[in-house]
């Protein structure tokens, strides 16, 4: 690479790495803020010539009015993958010295979500962090023209700077795959809510890997990612149908085992089941559940080095693969009898 292309391409974020120190204490430097050793600073000066950096005009501009806190909109549901991401990112925010402001909206609409912004818009957060469970708030999170960064966790097919997740589609077809190649040919899927996105995108994984091996699909029932749906879905799941079941989440697989014990099948034996997240009692489970696991932490610390980049560098905001996911199979799977 030549000197050229690395003035173009630096970041504060190199600047900390040729430097050896955070970019926090780069950004102290930048500002002439003290709390830095000299020796410290005279380190970070060099990286910065080397490097030939130019901090972005638009950051240092902000740099006097920053709260260090960040607004975080989450859905004030209790399910597994919400919650864990919010702790997660949360936990990710206090490493790096931010506060965080959640607030909760009892409503997924896209209409409780942007009264949510703008509230969190008057407490003069630095940005602005959204859990997104309906496909109506990635269209909000598009329109939003604000002056501070938004970043959006959420499953979606079309990729964007300020979008986050893990791989639901690919995790989707690995669970399926996992279940296509014991020598089932009947896969049911249980799914989530028709609007939300990692549903939506679990389902695009199911149908894609079962046309892969060339077997049929038969319409999925849908929940609302409780075992209580779960359950009742499972009392009249047409298992004849089928000798296999991916279900969305554990949650529901766990109301689905329940609901196959009452009916007198067994799993295996019976009917293999497949759930997703890897939710803490899954290994515990009669029988232990195969599921697919979602590293929560990793998407945390995404979703608040996205933040850390649209606030320090905005010009250098890139897409984002998914964060892959990971079979973790147990004893509710196993060939067909």
């Amino acid at each position: 690479m030549s000197d050229d292309k690395g003035a173009r391409t630096a970041n504060i974020f190199d600047v900390a790495r040729l430097a050896g120190v955070s970019h926090q204490t780069v950004s102290r430097v930048l500002n002439d803020l003290p709390n830095v050793r000299p020796a410290t600073r005279a380190r970070v000066e060099q990286a910065i010539a080397q490097l030939r950096y130019s901090p972005s005009p638009a950051a240092r501009a902000l740099v006097t009015r920053r709260t260090r806190t960040i607004g975080l909109v989450a859905p004030g549901v209790a399910d597994y993958g919400p919650t864990s991401i919010a702790m997660h990112f949360a936990i990710a925010a206090r490493a790096e010295r931010y506060n965080v402001e959640t607030v909760s909206t009892l409503d997924a609409d896209p209409a409780a979500v942007r009264s949510a912004v703008e509230g969190l818009l008057r407490q003069r957060v630095d940005a602005i962090v959204l859990i997104v469970v309906d496909i109506g708030v990635l269209e909000v999170v598009r329109s939003l023209d604000l002056s501070i960064p938004v970043v959006a966790a959420a499953a979606s097919q079309r990729r964007s700077p300020h979008l986050v997740s893990i791989d639901q589609y690919r995790g989707a077809r690995s669970a399926v795959r996992h279940l296509a190649e014991l020598g089932h040919t009947r896969i049911l899927h249980l799914a989530g809510p028709q609007r939300a996105p990692d549903a939506i995108e679990r389902i695009r994984g199911w149908r894609d890997e079962l046309a892969a091996h060339r077997l049929e699909a038969v319409e999925p029932a849908s929940g609302d990612w409780s075992a209580a749906s779960g359950h009742d879905l499972g009392l009249r799941l047409p298992v004849e149908a089928g000798t296999a079941v991916f279900v969305a989440n554990d949650h529901m697989a766990i109301g689905l085992l329940s609901a196959l014990r009452e009916r007198g099948l067994r799993v295996p034996d019976d009917v293999s089941v497949v759930g997703f997240d890897d939710v803490p009692e899954a290994g515990f489970l009669y029988p232990p559940l195969t599921t697919v696991r979602q590293d929560f932490a990793a998407l945390g610390e995404l979703i608040m080095r996205k933040v850390l980049i649209a606030i320090e560098e905005p010009e250098s905001a890139t897409e984002d693969t998914p964060l892959p996911t990971h079979l973790i199979v147990r004893q509710s799977t196993a060939a067909p009898r």
